[in-house]
């Protein structure tokens, strides 16, 4: 079958390199893609929001199955625009994408379904946001309430501090339209936990758990990211909150986003934060997260797209998901100077280091195909994942294979999987 990608990050790379696995395969594409993607896929130049051309290219190239890998295209309807063409797509409706558009949306639905998650308050102007905020407890979230590229959040230790961040968000909207809305959300503490999921609008199956780092820098400190690497299993994740999180969490939200009328088919993320009084739900996502995508595909021992197809077809009650046995880390290789500002262009060097290495990955994320070689094109250039027997075993070869890399402004955390030691 053929097949077609649609993204161009770490997370494309992640449902490729998966794809290129399946035995069901024996072409795939990706839209936009990217150098690393590249080599595995034929990458072709249309932008993941370019409805009408992808539509036009899968009818043109007879595509069985399309998967779309990113937020902005779920959310603005591609894979309606692709079913409305007789396309088979893996992924939500813009309907039941809402889950992830929207955080005033979920917020709500957890709210009316009894899901455990953080009290809040949905605001639709900043005065009344700013009222509010002069009777409330600190520390306090402000969340941006569309699509913000994982970075419309904010922890305000004081009150001046959220005044700016609504000043920010919804005045100077610093996340353009997705600033409209605000969700001022009560701080919760704990161990941050993330469980990506399949779903075929009845049937849930949850993937092993992993933790995200969102800060730019060591200690989490700095600016949030898309996400600086992870691992995976979480050794909080106990089988106390798989309990807990398959009774009050997993099967509730497919519930009741079926009883919304939002029948839902594709990818669930979790984000659950592990509080004093149980797990709570952070967030969700309609897609995999990037980077946790680069480690717990590579665990998966699935054929992943007889899972999609179990997904589109309504029979994941089928399919036995199995991951291995192990453990993997993945650090991001970022340009010096992320989010903020960076240069892109150097020559990337070594990862040809990574070919024919059992158990090491490298996956591109910001990176361009040029007449000098594969140089940087983006703020996170390099999601450098390896395995191991444990997690400490696989953070050491995940680390030890960032240093087959090079390029001039390389920027990476060095305390991936601090928290591994403490469990």
């Amino acid at each position: 079958m053929k097949v077609l990608i649609v993204g161009s990050g770490g997370r494309e790379h992640a449902i490729a390199t998966s794809v290129a696995k399946s035995p069901k395969v024996n072409k795939i594409y990706c839209a936009p893609g990217n150098a690393g993607i590249g080599q595995i896929a034929e990458c072709v130049p249309i932008t993941a929001m370019e409805f009408d051309k992808l539509v036009a290219f899968s009818k043109e190239q007879a595509i069985d199955l399309v998967i779309v890998g990113m937020d902005d295209p779920l959310v603005g309807g591609l894979v309606d625009a692709l079913e409305a063409a007789g396309i088979r797509a893996f992924g939500p409706r813009k309907n039941a994408a809402i889950l992830e558009g929207s955080k005033a949306f979920s917020k709500d639905l957890m709210k009316k379904y009894n899901i455990p998650t953080a009290g809040y308050e949905n605001f639709e102007t900043a005065e009344e946001a700013v009222a509010y905020l002069e009777t409330a407890k600190f520390p306090i979230v402000l969340k941006a309430d569309g699509l913000a590229l994982g970075k419309g959040v904010l922890i305000c230790n004081t009150l001046q501090e959220a005044k700016e961040g609504v000043q920010e968000i919804m005045l100077d909207k610093k996340f353009g339209s997705a600033g409209n809305k605000l969700v001022v959300e009560e701080f919760m503490q704990g161990r941050e936990v993330s469980v990506l999921s399949y779903v075929d609008g009845k049937t849930i199956k949850t993937m092993t758990s992993a933790q995200d780092h969102k800060r730019a820098q060591d200690g989490d400190q700095g600016l949030n990211t898309g996400g600086m690497g992870t691992f995976s299993p979480s050794p909080f994740y106990t089988k106390e909150v798989d309990d807990f999180c398959n009774k009050y969490v997993y099967q509730a939200t497919v519930d009741a986003m079926a009883a919304e009328g939002r029948e839902f088919k594709g990818i669930i993320f979790f984000g659950l934060m592990l509080t004093a009084e149980g797990p709570k739900v952070l967030e969700y996502n309609a897609r995999f997260g990037d980077p946790e995508a680069q480690v717990v595909l590579p665990r998966m021992k699935n054929d992943i797209i007889e899972v999609m197809e179990a997904c589109i077809d309504g029979k994941l009650n089928q399919i036995d998901l199995q991951f291995e046995d192990n453990a993997a880390v993945c650090v991001v290789l970022a340009s010096d100077g992320y989010p903020v500002s960076y240069e892109k262009g150097h020559v990337i060097k070594g990862l040809e280091a990574f070919e024919g290495k059992d158990g090491y990955y490298v996956f591109h994320a910001g990176t361009k195909q040029t007449g000098k070689g594969i140089v940087t094109n983006g703020g996170r250039v390099l999601g450098v994942t390896a395995k191991g027997a444990t997690l400490q075993e696989a953070r050491a070869n995940a680390y030890e294979a960032t240093e087959w890399i090079n390029f001039d402004n390389k920027y990476m955390r060095h305390d991936i999987g601090k928290a591994i030691d403490e469990a």
